[in-house]
């Protein structure tokens, strides 16, 4: 494939050869899936050459890996800014993150999950990426069902299980089947999981 699909980024000779090499691979990774890019369509959206491409990474897989973790981090970064939006209330953060992501699958421009996608192309237990994947998944999940506790919400694991689930659902949706109106529907889903695990006060 042509590099030319990438952002004009990596061409930026004031932005250090390994951050130039890291967002071409993003930018080609997500828009048109780790196994279609090869080193050299990354090394020519960087402004670069194999060469310095493996001076920074020793292989693909490692480069793969260290684009999942950037976006790891990235995620771990919007956390931070949702429970600053909503400090002192997690239902508020839950139905913020809730909102967030009924834009994100409504967003023409947005193809899913990098490391969701990732986890499809990747799926050989050794590849240094499967590790970032599990563990960014598992964290995820892990911050949802906290949020669900804090909010005094029953079964609060459960709870995140059938969120996560209905939004991996809706980015497969959005790729595959039409966006017309998912956004809504996982909003109107993830609300009516939220008050069926509401509790109930007794009189």
């Amino acid at each position: 494939m042509s590099a030319r699909a990438a952002s004009t980024i990596g061409k930026d000779e004031k932005i250090p050869p390994r951050a130039r090499i890291l967002a071409a691979a993003a930018e080609l990774f997500y828009r048109h899936g780790i196994r279609a890019v090869g080193v050299e369509a990354i090394a020519d959206a960087a402004g670069t050459n194999k060469m310095t491409l493996y001076r920074h990474f020793p292989s693909k897989d490692e480069l793969v890996a260290e684009y999942l973790r950037q976006s790891a981090k990235t995620q771990d970064a919007y956390w931070e800014r949702l429970n600053q939006q909503h400090l002192g209330d997690p239902l508020g953060q839950l139905r913020g993150w809730l909102k967030d992501m009924a834009d994100h699958v409504d967003n023409r421009t947005q193809r899913g999950c990098a490391l969701a996608n990732a986890a499809i192309e990747l799926p050989e237990p050794g590849h240094p990426a499967r590790r970032v994947i599990e563990d960014y998944k598992r964290a995820q999940r892990e911050r949802l069902a906290a949020l669900c506790r804090a909010a005094d919400l029953s079964e609060p694991e459960m709870l995140a299980d059938e969120l996560q689930l209905a939004l991996e659902g809706a980015r497969v949706m959005a790729q595959s089947v039409s966006r017309e109106g998912l956004g809504l529907r996982l909003l109107r889903m993830g609300d009516a999981l939220i008050a069926a695990h509401a509790r109930v006060e007794r009189a």
